[in-house]
């Protein structure tokens, strides 16, 4: 299964949560798309576990198949199992890059790691997937610095989460630590993904 490249809104609306997290999407019109779309009705315990599955992989970017290999990845780790699974994705080299503001979205994110703009303690990798340590720094290619979009995400950004520090000057962010549960995805019920996948 390839990952979704289609219009981010309509997957928001259609699951009544900002995959964006921005809030933007469920502005104006809050409830699913379609021409039935204020008239569903009750839905069961399986479709609130695959919808709760479905607003954290579009919300980071995933296919089905990396979604739940990181999901596995995560049981072999001490700790809660949801926890760590959140904690994986957020240690995801294309989500640090939004996280320290130098993409808007996950999706420019991702495309300013494939296209090489992208250091991880000054390495070049260019993979979405790769998985950052605590402790490591992501910094910017030297001719990256100017480009416009880059400057104009850095300028505009209001705050970045705790775990992520910056360097005004070298232009750089340090994955200082893995985040703690209520520094992210707070309207998230991991415990229902766990649930979905050991039913």
């Amino acid at each position: 299964m390839a990952r979704y490249t289609g219009p981010q809104w309509k997957i928001s609306r259609r699951l009544k949560y900002s995959t964006l997290e921005s809030g933007k999407e469920l502005g104006k019109r809050p409830y699913p798309p379609g021409q039935h779309g204020q008239r569903r009705g009750k839905l069961s315990e399986y479709a609130l576990q695959l919808q709760e599955k479905q607003k954290v992989r579009f919300t980071y970017g995933l296919n089905e198949r990396q979604f739940k290999k990181t999901f596995d990845e995560a049981k072999k780790l001490e700790g809660r199992h949801g926890e760590n699974f959140l904690f994986l994705l957020e240690s995801r080299i294309d989500n640090l890059v939004y996280r320290g503001g130098f993409a808007k979205t996950r999706r420019q994110a991702r495309q300013l790691v494939a296209h090489g703009h992208i250091r991880v303690d000054g390495q070049k990798v260019d993979i979405p997937s790769y998985r950052v340590k605590p402790g490591q720094s992501l910094s910017l290619k030297e001719r990256s610095e100017k480009v416009s979009v880059i400057q104009e995400n850095l300028e505009n950004l209001v705050e970045r989460p705790d775990f992520v520090e910056y360097d005004e000057e070298k232009k750089a962010c340090v994955y200082k630590r893995f985040p703690e549960r209520k520094e992210i995805l707070n309207d998230i019920k991991e415990t229902l993904i766990v649930e979905f996948y050991n039913r």
